[in-house]
């Protein structure tokens, strides 16, 4: 069905599939671009698919690069802007769960459609026809819905990928997935242990990042989660009684996504930050649960699933520190040398990241003492501003003496010195005033 829909073209776009249809072909916007630009979004990539052939795109542009010919793509290049250019194609059998063994270029834009995965993603446009919307993807956008084009089974048994797509997609947009999908998804899921850690990995970053990280619950609840997060699985089924929460393990880490922003390492610090849990629960005489030794053990467990996902150093590094920290000291009376020494521990470009964590953290539990919990949190965060103020030394770098300092004074370099900086800098964390060259010098040469 074609609708009279304006969508602004990019000008690179528009010059591409201006110069493909002068040169007597098709060519329309399609797939994610058309879709965020009808909810008012700004696209992140423009991609366009068209009747050329990848050697007839080629032939029309100077600059183009072989993405993927066998597959029908050609990148064009306009303003140092890459614009993936696709044949209309017919995918030939799935054999990896993943990829299809061939495919076959066709001179129907239907037939390529028909291929994709959700009816929302299956939407072209050019400002000649409008809007091409032969499988409903406007009216699913107005319900809210996640629908697959054709049959759920066959969309998803082609690419397992897409079960954690329509997950992913009903998290960002708000929408429900549709019910037969649903159905397909409970059934398929074990096929994701085909998919990469590297793919599994980017559509749980986009869903932690998303307006509802909490849709997490609805991939548990498909038999999703227990196939590449297990662990969280656990959590959903492991029981808090006790005064200071009001939901299970799973249940908290949900409801404390939603209460931090759509920073990646902080949104999987609250995914993390309990998942110890399960491991290290026990019970009193009065039937309340306790979780000593969670904080050390989930950091622990964080950093074996963020590496088991393919993660990067820097934030698997990040986030087991904030996981490990997540609780540390806040719950005692504020005080400027327990500040400096929780700076200390955590290091100085976390640290700040601990208050966002704390304050998901109480507002995810119940109702008991919360009042009191977040006076306290401020108290600390005033503190940590004033120590920030006043520039006190919570680490080696901002010493008043170094290494240099010390071997210039006749100590030879080693394990030793090392032991005497560290001296050093915990005489400064118990008294800042310390912090002078003429008093850890004295203090340093009583310990050589």
């Amino acid at each position: 069905m074609n609708f009279d829909v304006r969508i602004n073209l990019p000008e690179g776009a528009k010059l591409i599939i201006d110069t493909i249809q002068a040169a007597g072909y098709e060519a329309y916007a399609v797939g994610g671009c058309v879709r965020d630009s009808l909810l008012g979004r700004d696209p992140h990539d423009w991609d366009i698919t068209t009747s050329a052939k990848p050697e007839q795109v080629k032939a029309l542009f100077s600059r183009t690069i072989d993405t993927g010919l066998q597959h029908g793509t050609v990148t064009v290049m306009r303003d140092r802007v890459g614009y993936e250019v696709t044949t209309y194609r017919i995918d030939g059998t799935y054999e990896d769960s993943r990829h299809p063994r061939e495919v076959a270029f066709t001179s129907d834009l239907e037939e390529d459609l028909k291929r994709r995965d959700f009816t929302i993603n299956a939407m072209a446009y050019n400002e000649e026809k409008g809007l091409i919307d032969l499988f409903g993807g406007m009216d699913d956008m107005k319900a809210g819905i996640i629908r697959c084009v054709g049959k759920p089974a066959e969309r998803f048994g082609e690419d397992a990928l897409r079960i954690l797509r329509a997950i992913r997609f009903s998290a960002q947009l708000g929408y429900q997935i549709d019910g037969g999908a649903r159905e397909e998804i409970r059934r398929l899921a074990p096929a994701l242990k085909k998919i990469s850690a590297e793919r599994i990995q980017a559509e749980l970053v986009k869903m932690m990042v998303s307006p509802h990280p909490e849709y997490l619950r609805e991939a548990y609840y498909l038999g999703v989660t227990r196939v590449f997060l297990p662990e969280f699985d656990r959590a959903m089924e492991t029981q808090q009684h006790h005064p200071h929460h009001a939901y299970s393990v799973g249940e908290h880490t949900l409801r404390a996504l939603q209460e931090v922003r759509d920073d990646k390492v902080l949104r999987l610090t609250m995914l993390f930050h309990d998942i110890g849990k399960p491991d290290t629960m026990t019970v009193d005489e009065e039937g309340i649960t306790h979780f000593h030794g969670h904080a050390s053990l989930g950091a622990d467990m964080a950093q074996n699933i963020l590496r088991r996902l393919k993660f990067d150093n820097d934030t698997i590094n990040m986030v087991s520190r904030l996981v490990l920290y997540h609780d540390y000291g806040t719950d005692l009376d504020p005080s400027m040398k327990r500040i400096r020494r929780m700076v200390n521990k955590l290091g100085e470009d976390l640290f700040p990241a601990v208050f966002e964590v704390r304050y998901a953290d109480i507002r995810a539990q119940s109702d008991y003492l919360r009042r009191e919990k977040i006076e306290r949190l401020e108290n600390w965060k005033q503190l940590y501003a004033r120590m920030l103020e006043e520039k006190q030394c919570v680490s080696l770098k901002t010493l008043a003496v170094s290494g240099t300092d010390l071997i210039a004074a006749g100590m030879k370099p080693g394990k030793e010195l090392g032991g005497v900086l560290q001296n050093l800098l915990e005489l400064v964390l118990e008294d800042p005033d310390c912090n002078t060259a003429e008093k850890l010098m004295a203090q340093a040469r009583k310990l050589m």
